[in-house]
């Protein structure tokens, strides 16, 4: 098949694959994207009405569309709430696509669960077909800061192709602590996070099937990124943990996962690096030696750890000399 026309497939949505009780009828093929080198889209059912793509456990590439984190639908009786929007316009408009598919009710929101690029990069996309976008009160704040940086940063990491019409598209309703969303017979349940992974972390719990979207709250397989407050994170992880979700879908990691099991590696990993800089910091050893140093017993354990777990260490050290 032409590689123009498995393109005008992709951003259409689908082309027709085997089907398994887990499996939309219809979704996008393994072996059709392989012969275009690019992602393969597929929206698996994993609770009643709930839907969820699973991302590559990969840096955001040219080849991979900047498709690396896990996006999620909720559909309501009413209306439909869509968790994060993806790192493309071409992610994006595969997903809306892919919404289609599911349901002929309207995508009435958009949550982004934080500022990373892999989450909102295909806001526009959303914003086109008139969804109201959610975020962290302090979402807009950190947009308006790093918007420039990111775009900038990841045309020459992705190329120009893939940032075509990407642009920084903030939330225009925002959550101060907690809010409900009303799908018509179905409720979101959205809570504000103090300082984590970022300061503007917002996780969604469907109350229907007690399913829980952490964002980058919860990281499995790829190495947890801090940007954020390595001290509020882990001073989180049992208000967290006591969240009565049966399952989470992870920021990144498979999707869904048991709940709180899911915190177990995450939780770990940051004990021992909290625990390494400490050390490091009574020691005397400088910044540069116990960054390359701190964390390393957990390296097994991550993918992308060379990616993350100096810079991690470094804001972690910055943190935990002052504590």
């Amino acid at each position: 098949m032409p590689i123009d026309e498995v393109r005008r497939r992709f951003v259409g949505g689908f082309a027709c694959v085997g089907a398994s009780a887990a499996m939309l009828p219809c979704c996008f093929g393994r072996a059709v994207l392989a012969a275009a080198g690019g992602l393969q889209f597929s929206v698996r059912q994993i609770a009643d009405g709930v839907f969820a793509f699973q991302g590559a456990d990969e840096l955001m590439t040219a080849a991979n569309e900047g498709a690396i984190c896990n996006l999620s639908v909720v559909v309501g009786t009413d209306a439909v709430a869509v968790i994060d929007s993806g790192g493309s316009l071409i992610e994006a408009h595969a997903f809306i696509a892919a919404i289609g598919k599911i349901t002929a009710k309207p995508i009435r929101f958009l949550v982004n669960t934080h500022m990373h690029p892999d989450h909102i990069f295909g806001n526009a996309a959303f914003r086109e077909i008139g969804a109201t976008i959610v975020g962290h009160h302090n979402l807009p704040r950190a947009l308006e800061a790093r918007g420039a940086f990111y775009l900038h940063n990841y045309r020459g990491q992705v190329g120009d192709a893939l940032m075509k019409g990407v642009e920084i598209v903030p939330p225009t309703m925002l959550v101060d602590d907690r809010m409900q969303l009303d799908l018509g017979g179905r409720t979101l349940e959205l809570q504000a996070w103090k300082p984590a992974h970022t300061d503007n972390d917002l996780t969604v719990f469907d109350t229907a099937t007690s399913t829980f979207f952490a964002g980058d709250l919860v990281f499995m397989g790829s190495l947890p990124t801090l940007d954020g407050s390595l001290l509020g994170w882990l001073r989180q992880m049992d208000a967290l943990a006591a969240i009565g979700a049966a399952r989470v879908v992870p920021g990144h990691g498979p999707a869904p996962t048991d709940w709180p099991e899911a915190l177990t590696g995450e939780r770990r990993y940051f004990e021992v690096l909290a625990h390494d800089i400490r050390k490091a910091i009574a020691d005397g050893t400088p910044l540069g030696a116990a960054v390359k140093t701190a964390g390393r017993s957990e390296r097994g354990n991550w993918h992308l750890f060379d990616d993350y777990n100096e810079r991690n260490a470094t804001a972690a050290f910055a943190e935990l000399e002052w504590e």
